[in-house]
């Protein structure tokens, strides 16, 4: 009942798109939205990339954030030779399906981030999935952010319009925004976290039970495969974080750096938790096969057991049915019920013997 109501109140208070957002263009676009700032403050009006960047690098002041989701070569080609992108970097963003990662060239920082969602699901099943990944790749120059997603989640609509709602953070300029972002995908990777915390108390719940099933096994493997695939997103992040929040780059300045360590901060403490995970369910996983051990080599004893009892009446009767004409107690009237008793005599001394160690 605790995890449904957990599970209810992620979903109420999940982050949703405003697709009536001014900014953002009908779907199917892979231009997203492109707003110019000014000293903090959205410039209203409909504003084409090239039309935003001449007017800034005319006033010198100001930046243009450009999103994307999905473009392809030939969607990309234009914006990458207005602001000058290295073909190695417009390749990644294009084609995804790359490690977090930081790179420069020239007067431009290139990040990729992988985007990370946790998948609902009533039971944790051997074919459950739990997270799914996106990636998130980050152009940042002096006057411009262009941002390009892949998935069909980590919307940056709530982000953008959480920073228009603080001038002050956004007049920083693009450092600011690549900041935010970064914030955003590892506040994404603390609530995964939280939610995976909860599937692996219940698989551990169901393997120390009473009830607890031989197919355990299998829900426990999923969850670590599917915990790598976290780990995957979040473990190449460490550098890049680092990086940010120490090394001098020219487009990051000193009052920028404190905020990126306080999110590498944050990092740490999730590749912490994830490291602790998979530690618990190799242990949960040890646990559930020595249990599995054990209640075979129950089985096994029983099976032992009872192969004991029944191997005497089998003897005496395999002895009897020899079909001999001078055999002992043929002929006796008393013969018969005499072998039958000593048998169940028998019998019932074994089994009294088998009970009394454990064996049934």
């Amino acid at each position: 009942m605790i995890r449904n109501l957990r599970r209810t109140v992620r979903r109420a208070y999940r982050r949703t798109v405003d697709l009536s957002h001014p900014a953002r263009s009908p779907l199917g676009s892979a231009v997203v939205n492109c707003v110019l700032y000014e000293d903090g403050a959205r410039q209203q009006g409909a504003c084409p990339a090239q039309e935003a960047v001449g007017r800034v690098r005319k006033s010198g002041d100001g930046f243009v954030w450009i999103g994307l989701h999905e473009p392809s070569v030939e969607e990309f080609a234009g914006l990458a030779e207005l602001f000058g992108l290295h073909p190695l970097a417009v390749e990644d963003a294009v084609h995804a399906h790359q490690r977090p990662k930081l790179e420069r060239y020239d007067d431009t920082i290139f990040a990729v981030f992988k985007t990370v969602r946790y998948v609902e699901h009533e039971e944790l099943t051997a074919t459950s999935e739990v997270v799914d990944t996106g990636e998130l790749m980050v152009f940042t120059g002096s006057d411009f952010v262009i941002t390009v997603r892949h998935g069909m989640h980590g919307s940056l609509g709530p982000l953008r319009e959480a920073l228009e709602a603080d001038p002050e953070q956004l007049a920083k300029g693009p450092a600011a925004v690549l900041h935010a972002i970064a914030d955003h995908v590892v506040d994404d990777y603390l609530a995964v976290a939280d939610a995976v915390q909860n599937d692996i108390d219940a698989v551990e719940t169901a393997v120390f039970s009473e009830n607890s099933s031989r197919h355990d096994a299998g829900r426990v493997y999923q969850l670590k495969r599917e915990l790598l695939e976290f780990k995957r997103a979040v473990t190449p992040l460490d550098r890049p974080l680092q990086t940010l929040a120490s090394q001098p780059l020219p487009l990051i300045g000193a009052d920028i750096q404190p905020y990126f360590r306080d999110v590498a901060d944050h990092l740490s403490r999730i590749r912490e938790q994830i490291t602790s995970f998979d530690a618990l369910l190799d242990s949960i996983l040890q646990a559930h096969l020595a249990q599995v051990t054990v209640a075979q080599n129950e089985d096994m004893r029983k099976i032992t057991a009872w192969a004991a009892i029944i191997a005497v009446p089998t003897m005496v009767c395999g002895v009897y049915g020899m079909n001999f004409d001078h055999m002992p107690e043929l002929r006796w009237t008393y013969g018969y019920p005499l072998v039958v008793g000593a048998m169940a005599a028998a019998c019932f001394l074994l089994h009294r013997s088998f009970r009394r160690n454990g064996w049934l």
